[in-house]
Order: structure tokens, then C-alpha cells, then sequence
């Protein structure tokens, strides 16, 4: 019987096994990074270093980085902990962003995904004071990358500040905060192979931002809270691998590409959405009319394929994507829509079975419209 094979790595990647052996050494003894004992006093140099590691990975100073549980905790800092009363989203953004303020600015996109950055200074220059504005640096869904440094421009220039969701760009592009020129930055551990339960914050020095949880005074008094000693070191083994992903990239883009095209010459009628757009090498999100995302998904899922549908933090039912939706893209068209994400992992054979087996789901969708249809 052939082994499941995963290509599902922007919900979640695979625990590096490197990772994995970092995390059962921390988990042998005690830690509490706040204690003063020796216990306390190493596992505070493991979480320097890791934070040393996690800043090296976007071209940022150690003190410039907080951890904290997760991306969602990290973005919602950023949303909520300045003193600026205007908040203004891109309308593609991930939940834990859309959600984080109760009526933020919502900035359109075009067919292709890409920020609309007239509208962005349009928007802007209609504020009765500066705002922030958040910008992912790569879609969860269909791969689009960004013009953040752009909009980073235009903030500025309006005396506001950027905050950019980054967690599916590390490893995958190289993402340097002083390029981009962004005033924060979110990352999770478990999008660059590392485990659930940490992410960072990075805030740009001089920034004052308010604690979401005050807590005990943990990370310099910015997140109150024991740290999660073991994801947090984790973490910084996975930002030191994903640190080297350049040759892992030019393999996935190679592999995505041939995938789109055999996909392409079973379906001509297939769209792969944001494919006008510069995306990330491992990222396909494409359907075809007729064939819905949940047929599809349940037709793969019996092969042994791991895909999804929109985003995996959106609540397991397959509905349409609001990321689709912003972009002009029907309802309908919408409930078609699939997510592959390649990986680390992922072989020349997983992508020749995945084509392999959604040509059968296809077929069948296809022969059963035409009866139906007589």
C-alpha cells in the first residue's frame, strides 16, 4: 500500500527531525527561562540563542524579536498594541488579521491578488490621523507575494506603520525586515517545520507597543507568560534550516510547474489562481467548473493525498475563499478551488500520483455531469 502522502505544508509542515531530537533534549530537564537556578539559567541561554537564530533568519537584532504562542497572538499584538486609532487591512489577509480589530479598513486587491496600492494611498490620505496598515508578505492560499516594501513607502509617507504577516515567506523567498522596511513582522515556528505553540513578533526599535498579556514581565516585559522553553528552541533550529532555502525552492518551483502543466493538458479549462503574479515556488491553488473543492478533496483524500481548500485555520468546513472572493473570483469558481503546498518532503513521485489521481476524480466528475446532462 503506498504511504499517505502530505501536500498540505502552508497549513502546517512536517517537524523537522532535527527539531524533533531539540525538543525531547529540552524536554529531559526543567525550564523556566525566569528561574535563577541553573536549570532557569540554561534554559535562558537556549531561548537567547534561538531568538538570536529567529532574527538572524529576517536580517533583524535579537532584541527586536518576541515570542509569543503562535502567529495569531503575534498579529493580534501588532493590530491592537499601538496607540493608532486607524487599522487597515489588504482584503486578502488571514483570519487571525481580519479579525483582530472589529471594523478594520479593508484595501481591495486585483484578479491576480496583488494589493491595490492607489486605493492604499487613497485610503490613507482619508484618515483623520496616521493608521496601520497590515500586509501579508506571501498569500496562505495562492502563493501571491506582496509589493509590501511598496506599501511600506506609502504608510510611511502618510506617517503611519506597516505591519506585515510573513509566516509563509521564510524558506521560500528571502525576507529581510530592512529591505521590506516594515515597522512589524509576524513568524510561526510550525509554517518553517518547527512545532505548534510558538511564534515572534518583530517590532522595530523605537516602537512602543502595548503587551497583550502584561503577566510576570517575560520578553523584556512586551509578553507576559511562561515561554515555551522547548517549541521556542525548536523554533530556532527551524529558522537556522529554513535560512538555507534556496536550492529547496528552485526544486519545488520545478515541481509546481510540472504539475500545473500535466494538470493543464488533462483540463484545459483549468485556472490556477494568481498565476499572473509572482508566487511562492511551492504553492497551486487552481479548479476546474464542475468539479467542486469538496469532491476533489475527498477523491484525493481516499488516494492518500493531503491537500485543502481555502485556509486550513478557517474552521474544517469547505466553504468559498474570501481570499478568491476579493480577488473577483465567482462563488462558484470559488467552491472549486484546491490547495497544494509542497514541502521539504515532497518527491517527483508524490507529484506524478497526485496528477495521476485527481485525472480519475476529474473524469468521474466529468462523465457524471454528462449523464446527468442526458
Amino acid at each position: 500500500m503506498r504511504h499517505p502522502i502530505y501536500l498540505d505544508y502552508n497549513a502546517t509542515q512536517p517537524v523537522r527531525p532535527e527539531v524533533r531530537d531539540a525538543l525531547v533534549e529540552m524536554l529531559v530537564e526543567p525550564t523556566n527561562a525566569s528561574s535563577v537556578h541553573r536549570f532557569g539559567q540554561r534554559a535562558r541561554v537556549c531561548v537567547e540563542q534561538a531568538r538570536s537564530e529567529v532574527a538572524a533568519l529576517i536580517g533583524a537584532s535579537a532584541d527586536a524579536i518576541i515570542f509569543t504562542s503562535g502567529a495569531t497572538e503575534a498579529n493580534t499584538t501588532a493590530l491592537v498594541g499601538t496607540t493608532l486609532r486607524h487599522v487597515i487591512v489588504s482584503a486578502i489577509e488571514h483570519p487571525s488579521v481580519r479579525n483582530a480589530v472589529a471594523i478594520p479598513n479593508v484595501v481591495p486587491v486585483d484578479a491576480n491578488g496583488l494589493l491595490d496600492l492607489i486605493a492604499l494611498d487613497r485610503m490613507l490620505s482619508q484618515l483623520d490621523g496616521p493608521g496601520l496598515v497590515s500586509l501579508m508578505l506571501a498569500n496562505n492560499e495562492t502563493g501571491v507575494i506582496q509589493p509590501v516594501a511598496e506599501a511600506a513607502a506609502i504608510t510611511h509617507a502618510h506617517g503611519g506603520l506597516l505591519h506585515s504577516d510573513a509566516t509563509q515567506a521564510p524558506g521560500r523567498i528571502a525576507v529581510d525586515v530592512h529591505q521590506l522596511d516594515v515597522d512589524f513582522l509576524t513568524l510561526s515556528a510550525h509554517k518553517l517545520g518547527g512545532s505548534q505553540g510558538a511564534g515572534a513578533l518583530y517590532v522595530r526599535d523605537g516602537i512602543s507597543l502595548n503587551p497583550l498579556f502584561r503577566g510576570g514581565g517575560q520578553e523584556s516585559r512586551r509578553r507576559g507568560g511562561t515561554e515555551n522553553v522547548a517549541a521556542i528552541v525548536g523554533f530556532g533550529v527551524a529558522a537556522r534550516l529554513a535560512g538555507d532555502g534556496g536550492r529547496l525552492a528552485a526544486r519545488l518551483t520545478d515541481l509546481r510547474n510540472r504539475m500545473e502543466a500535466k494538470l493543464a493538458a488533462i483540463a484545459p479549462e483549468i485556472v490556477v489562481h494568481g498565476a499572473g503574479a509572482m508566487r511562492l515556488a511551492n504553492t497551486s491553488c487552481f479548479g476546474v467548473s464542475g468539479l467542486s473543492a469538496e469532491t476533489a478533496l475527498i477523491g484525493l483524500d481516499l488516494a492518500g493525498i493531503a491537500v485543502s481548500s481555502g485556509a486550513a485555520c478557517s474552521s474544517g468546513a469547505v466553504e468559498p475563499s474570501p481570499v478568491l472572493l476579493a480577488m473577483g473570483v465567482p462563488e462558484a469558481t470559488a467552491r472549486e478551488a484546491i490547495r497544494v503546498s509542497l514541502g521539504w518532503m515532497t518527491q517527483s513521485s508524490d507529484i506524478d500520483h497526485l496528477v495521476e489521481s485527481w485525472a480519475i476524480v476529474y473524469r468521474r466528475a466529468k462523465a457524471t455531469r454528462s449523464a446527468t446532462a442526458a
